[in-house]
């Protein structure tokens, strides 16, 4: 059985007009199956508007789809009794693109690591410290970045101070929603390898939303296109996705790639294959 299984998911949204007309409906999210197995990365490539942050949000439980379910771990989401919801809000983390808003300005680096340790956990104080520190240093940071206030670190240090609470619990999955994305190139480099050493030594799995084809060859298993809230393709190797001859992955692998020079050989071979 697979780790998280997404079964014919829909989700629209209803908009009201202020003068005479019909109400709109417009469809988010159409029929999206697919599953995530215990160990890999899905990359869940895609333009801005296709809906990957809504369907990020669907499995995380924030946004309840009209129709289909989300399976995790066997348990339904929307319909698991509490204490199994309270066992899949543990093993089911994430972080966000944006690492000052997914933070309290006011807390310190322990604090926010320790979050999910206070409601999860029965630590004393110093076994919960030494956790925060240990936790720091594997994310690259150290003991003195312990009382630091989240206006202290740069961007890429942030978004390691969240990863750092994601992976507090030792959880199953999480969900990467554009974690790299406002990051500089160099730093997108130390934080994808960082995701990939801790995917190693904790056995995660990860969901990874983006609309940056590099970073998702980078560090997923399997890709998959969505565009226009429909999953159009599933490919198993970064070579099927660059030889694919669907028009959707043609225009996004077109319209990304050739934003940057350097992969403007892997579009050409690409668009000849």
């Amino acid at each position: 059985m697979s780790l998280l299984q997404v079964k014919q998911v829909n989700l629209s949204f209803h908009s009201r007009k202020l003068f005479k007309g019909k109400d709109q409906t417009n469809k988010v999210l159409n029929d999206i199956s697919f599953a995530i197995d215990e160990g890999t990365c899905l990359g869940l490539i895609g333009t801005s508007g296709a809906g990957k942050s809504t369907l990020g949000k669907v499995i995380l439980g924030i946004q309840r789809p009209q129709q289909g379910q989300v399976l995790f771990q066997g348990y339904d989401i929307y319909n698991a009794d509490k204490a199994t919801q309270h066992k899949i809000r543990r093993d089911l983390q994430v972080v966000f693109q944006d690492s000052y808003s997914a933070v309290n300005p006011r807390m310190t680096a322990e604090r926010i690591i320790s979050e999910p340790l206070e409601n999860y956990e029965k630590l004393t104080i110093g076994e919960q410290r030494r956790r925060v520190i240990e936790l720091l240093e594997r994310v690259g940071l150290n003991e003195k970045d312990i009382k630091k206030y989240p206006h202290q670190f740069s961007g890429g240090q942030l978004q390691r101070i969240n990863i750092a609470r994601a992976i507090a619990l030792k959880p199953k999955l999480i969900v990467l929603d554009e974690s790299v994305s406002s990051l500089d190139m160099v730093t997108q480099s130390l934080i994808l390898q960082l995701l990939n050493e801790l995917k190693d030594d904790f056995g995660l799995s990860y969901l990874f939303i983006t609309h940056d084809i590099k970073a998702a060859f980078s560090i997923s298993d399997h890709i998959a296109v969505l565009e226009k809230g429909e999953l159009v393709e599933h490919y198993h190797s970064k070579d099927q996705f660059l030889s694919s001859k669907h028009p959707a992955v043609k225009r996004l692998r077109d319209s990304i790639l050739a934003e940057h020079p350097r992969f403007r050989t892997i579009t050409t071979r690409a668009n000849m294959g």
